[in-house]
């Protein structure tokens, strides 16, 4: 197993949620954190900032260096990957956590809502892959992370959100194709998503479908996230890994820490039968 001792990670959204999770965790096993997300000024609705997510990672004991970057524009991107590069010295990891969701049916879902889950879901994580790329190969164990689900093609997933299933399932052929492409160069091309539902500002959004009490931690993401991170990217790539199923291989048995609230009933996340 590697260290993320000196490893510089560019991580999409990493200003709240599951994005500062694994931020959070990674800085205090040393890594280097490129905070790529939009939030440069207090959200009425969403908590944090790329400013006050740099402070908790420098107080986790990582580096950070915030930069205000909406994934739609290719100019902000390729401008903050050369600046990531030139402050820690390279990209070793990227993590494609940014993402876009609109639970509806195809007749109650406006063209603006569909537009938008594409253009970050889709376009956004294919073309920070392809910026971050150049940098990755020249990194000594490079990893891609897609917090994307796996592909599942129960109707029962379409049924209810044709539309938010089509943007998710496409982040997750994006890490079929580049894992089989780069494989020969050793870019490790993965996926994580959670077996139960993960309490984080996006889940407030949704409208109370999900109550809190029943969900878990982002701290269960960004453990199972740093533990594949840590893995040979020769040998660890193309997997669709599910959060759970990692920290078994890690010898975790007890999850009761990761509850919102202890001995409740957790609700299972989508895409998983």
């Amino acid at each position: 197993m590697g260290s993320l001792i000196g490893k510089t990670l560019f991580i999409t959204g990493a200003s709240r949620g599951i994005g500062l999770a694994v931020a959070l965790k990674a800085a205090a096993e040393g890594a280097n954190i490129v905070i790529a997300a939009k939030t440069a000024q207090p959200h009425a609705k969403l908590p944090g900032t790329i400013y006050t997510a740099a402070q908790q990672i420098e107080e986790a004991g990582g580096k950070a260096l915030p930069l205000q970057v909406d994934i739609r524009e290719e100019s902000q991107l390729v401008a903050a990957a050369q600046q990531a590069a030139d402050t820690f010295g390279g990209i070793d990891i990227l993590i494609n956590n940014a993402s876009a969701i609109f639970l509806s049916g195809t007749l109650e879902t406006p063209m603006k809502r569909f537009d938008l889950m594409n253009q970050v879901n889709v376009r956004g994580t294919f073309l920070v892959s392809q910026i971050c790329l150049p940098y990755l190969l020249k990194a000594e164990n490079p990893h891609i992370l897609n917090f994307s689900p796996p592909l599942n093609l129960n109707p029962r997933w379409f049924k209810n959100h044709t539309a938010y299933t089509m943007a998710k399932y496409a982040m997750s052929m994006t890490v079929l194709g580049l894992a089989a492409e780069f494989a020969d160069q050793g870019v490790a091309v993965n996926a994580l998503w959670p077996k139960t539902v993960i309490q984080t500002a996006a889940l407030a959004m949704l409208g109370g479908m999900v109550d809190p009490k029943n969900c878990r931690t982002p701290q269960i993401m960004a453990d199972a996230a740093c533990a594949i991170l840590c893995r040979n990217s020769r040998e660890a790539t193309g997997n669709f890994y599910i959060d759970e199923e990692v920290l078994c291989e890690e010898g975790v048995s007890d999850f009761s820490p990761y509850a919102v609230t202890a001995g409740e009933q957790l609700f299972q996340d989508l895409f998983i039968d």
